[in-house]
């Protein structure tokens, strides 16, 4: 795992001990046409019809999302098993991996 990832994961560590992460299909999916969801994050080795759908999602709610991790990364990160999709749902929490995102190099 690189320091990029690390971060990555620490960030998201925070926000699900804080309450302010929300991880895997059924939560995201009832939380995001809520409005509840401000950052949307899908495994990089999802399913292709699991990252449309959720592409989809994001342009119909105009939610930013990003594909990050792998499932087992980004689960392990949170304490959880495998998870392909995670949502966050606190703006300063978004905004700091955002900053961090756009800080990557880009593949």
């Amino acid at each position: 795992m690189n320091k990029n990832e690390q971060s990555i994961i620490n960030l998201l560590s925070m926000a699900q001990r804080a309450n302010k992460l929300l991880s895997g299909e059924f939560a995201v999916e009832k939380a995001v046409p809520a409005g509840k969801v401000k950052l949307l994050l899908v495994a990089a080795d999802a399913s292709e019809a699991a990252k449309k759908q959720y592409a989809d999602m994001s342009r119909t709610h105009n939610v930013p999302l990003y594909y990050i991790l792998t499932k087992e990364t980004l689960g392990q990160g949170i304490g959880k098993n495998y998870r392909a999709v995670a949502g966050l749902t606190d703006a300063g929490f978004s905004k700091a991996l955002l900053k961090l995102l756009d800080t990557m190099p880009k593949n």
